[in-house]
């Protein structure tokens, strides 16, 4: 499968889920237990990625799957990587609103792109740079509110604290995004063997927050396994299937393509996801919105398109010896 349909797919799907989680709601709020989604998400990746294995395995010659500890115990970093960052979230969130939250996010853009460069060894051209700069500007853009409504100045009023937080987060989502690549390439092993891996050790920490959660609470409404599916409708089971289609999707991205690629998707797929939020939502465009599509489909352009496209480079021009030593033998001579 090209790598531009699986980009595709998960641009569709990223901007569905903001979508789906609002239409999972009752009153405003959740009758399920929110922690127990990523959870089954991870299980569903597992139970999926388990079967894709053992059909691989039946076919001659097996898939390759590496087993020595030392490359095993490289497989849980990830899901710590995300649980540091989980809790940055919350402290980032503290100091400072929703929608400047969104704002410092757009950081995991450019430093996506350093850590890239930085421990992959993947260079980017100039015209590259460019557009992840163009990226993160078009999608900061796009979340600005008007200067007429009262959160204008909300975004420099904020604590240091709260913006040392962002930061951090945003390189704790690049670092992860980063990693992942880096395991996902480090040898030929099968893919799904390395998703059961990633998906195995992403189940076990998801299981860990939620008896965390259980003992915060003093187990008040029971074990986080006897409330596992509590207020579980259809809507929510597409949330679950989505969240882990999409963690499948990424996973191929990270063994195929690279986490620019990544990066190009979830970024268009939060534009997908407010023009969507017009639709469905009365959402009221802004000319922010606007601006930011546009300036993130000329980065789309600047990056992926050939630099022959981009640039207008000049004509060649033979030089004079060249064109002197091209002259046939026989005129030569007769001069």
């Amino acid at each position: 499968m090209r790598w531009y349909v699986v980009a595709s797919l998960l641009t569709v799907l990223t901007s569905s889920q903001g979508i789906l989680t609002t239409l999972s709601q009752s009153n405003g709020g959740y009758k399920y237990d929110y922690a127990t989604v990523p959870f089954l998400a991870e299980v569903f990746k597992l139970l999926v990625s388990s079967v894709f294995l053992w059909r691989e395995m039946q076919n001659s010659p097996p898939p390759k799957m590496t087993m020595d500890w030392k490359t095993v115990r490289l497989y849980p970093i990830p899901s710590i990587i995300y649980l540091i960052h989980n809790n940055v979230q919350f402290a980032t969130l503290t100091y400072v609103d929703t929608s400047t939250y969104q704002i410092l996010g757009n950081l995991k853009i450019v430093t996506t792109g350093i850590l890239f460069r930085l421990f992959l060894k993947r260079k980017l051209t100039n015209l590259q740079w460019m557009a992840i700069i163009l990226l993160a500007v078009g999608t900061t853009t796009s979340q600005v509110k008007g200067c007429g409504e009262a959160s204008c100045d909300s975004f420099f009023s904020s604590p240091i604290q709260g913006y040392l937080f962002g930061a951090l987060s945003a390189c704790l989502s690049a670092l992860a995004g980063v990693y992942t690549e880096f395991l996902m390439k480090k040898n030929n092993d099968s893919l799904y063997w390395q998703n059961v891996q990633l998906y195995t050790f992403g189940s076990i920490f998801n299981m860990g927050r939620l008896l965390m959660d259980d003992f915060r609470s003093g187990f008040e409404e029971g074990p986080w396994w006897q409330r596992l599916f509590n207020g579980y409708n259809m809507t929510t089971w597409l949330v679950v299937l989505n969240l882990g289609t999409t963690g499948l999707l990424v996973s191929w991205l990270m063994k195929y393509a690279d986490n620019i690629v990544k990066v190009y998707a979830t970024s268009m797929a939060m534009l997908l996801t407010m023009v969507l939020s017009v639709i469905l939502f009365n959402f009221k465009p802004t000319v922010q919105l606007f601006l930011g599509i546009i300036i993130c489909m000329m980065s789309l352009h600047m990056y992926f398109a050939p630099p022959s496209t981009l640039v207008d480079l000049p004509l060649t021009v033979k030089p004079v010896s060249e064109s002197v030593s091209e002259v046939p033998a026989e005129r030569k001579t007769d001069s």
